[in-house]
């Protein structure tokens, strides 16, 4: 296969840009991750700048203000096609135009239908130098979430869960206090500062009373949502306090809605067409999340994932052996008749935490 050097030359800056974009995770839906470099006319660094947050300016446009005249006949490196549209802030194309750039190195093209090609051949038509498909696929798992949601009009959705040697994820009588590590609870946390909703049953509620925050991790704390076809929820939950961060009840028409009375007004309460993952994560979609964390007993981890609302699973393997029934298992039963049927994983990491492995896993359909 023969190498594209007109891309490889621009592979070190790329991976610049690629941190750069990083550094906001968790912090820029509904808008992408986006990280930007400028060098001028002889190669040298200029400018640099990144997405911090929906609403600020973006990478492009802070790079180039870093960059300011020497921008001029030289390169803007960007891991996402330039915006082409008024939304929150002005176009970058116009921004770039006007900058003098002579060539703009992309990673990936935007899947913004108000965007997907129309920046590049808008630059292209002014007579900008393009590149594209610099580390692509780096690209692209950067902006999973962001891609996937405006691919199929639902969030990105990672499902966790702590389980012992054996394959428990509590004993017979329900605890499941501790079973993972202190370090593996910490990594949790920074976990939910990067998704913009965590989503639990009614059961964990009444079980487990959670928080459900990153505990300070975020300045944007993640959106906590409760899906409960029975609204049997108890009335001194740790969610219904609002100042932490927000919450959110959702049900279907099945439910008894007259229940929500008795708990305190600080949560949003909105009735689905039907309760079910799908139609949770097209509501959530339509909120600006990008990606989701499901935190949820067996049953609704396994309609996730049988409808979808799962593409990515974090498994935390605790080195104990607890024993008990086969309920206490993560996952309940696909009914299956035959191993065929099996769902398919590949994986992406495995690190440890302490004394726990930590396996990230992806549904094989996916990326």
């Amino acid at each position: 296969m023969k190498t594209d050097l007109k891309k490889h030359n621009w592979v070190p800056w790329m991976r610049r840009v690629l941190h750069l974009a990083s550094l906001a995770y968790g912090q820029t839906s509904p808008n992408p991750l986006v990280g930007a470099v400028i060098l001028d006319s002889q190669k040298r660094l200029v400018g640099e700048g990144y997405h911090s947050f929906a609403g600020q300016p973006h990478a492009e446009v802070e790079a180039l203000s870093q960059a300011g005249s020497s921008a001029k006949g030289g390169t803007l490196l960007v891991n996402l096609e330039p915006c082409c549209h008024q939304g929150r802030t002005p176009p970058c194309t116009d921004a770039i135009l006007k900058s003098g750039i002579s060539r703009v190195v992309i990673a990936v093209n935007d899947p913004d239908p108000r965007v997907s090609g129309k920046g590049v051949d808008l630059l292209r038509q002014a007579g900008v130098e393009v590149v594209c498909g610099v580390l692509e696929k780096e690209a692209v798992y950067l902006n999973r979430a962001f891609i996937f949601r405006n691919q199929t009009g639902r969030p990105w959705g990672i499902l966790k869960w702590a389980m012992s040697f054996d394959g428990r994820i509590a004993l017979p009588n329900g605890s499941s206090k501790w079973i993972s590590g202190l370090e593996s609870r910490e990594n949790v946390h920074s976990l939910r500062a990067r998704c913009d909703a965590v989503i639990v049953g009614g059961r964990t509620v009444r079980i487990d009373n959670p928080l459900l925050t990153s505990r300070g991790l975020s300045k944007k704390e993640p959106l906590r949502v409760v899906l409960s076809s029975s609204l049997d929820l108890p009335i001194d939950s740790q969610l219904w306090d609002t100042k932490p961060a927000k919450t959110l009840i959702c049900y279907g028409p099945e439910s008894d809605a007259s229940l929500l009375d008795s708990l305190p007004n600080g949560p949003e309460k909105v009735l689905l067409e039907k309760n079910s993952p799908f139609k949770l994560l097209e509501l959530l979609a339509q909120k600006g999340c990008n990606q989701v964390l499901w935190e949820c007993g067996s049953n609704l981890a396994t309609t996730a994932i049988q409808q979808d609302c799962v593409q990515e699973i974090l498994l935390f393997l605790s080195p104990k052996l607890l024993g008990g029934i086969s309920a206490m298992t993560p996952l309940a039963d696909f009914g299956f008749e035959s191993i065929e049927e099996a769902i398919t994983l590949k994986e992406l990491s495995s690190f440890r935490k302490g004394e726990d492995i930590v396996l990230n896993m992806l549904l094989d359909n996916h990326l």
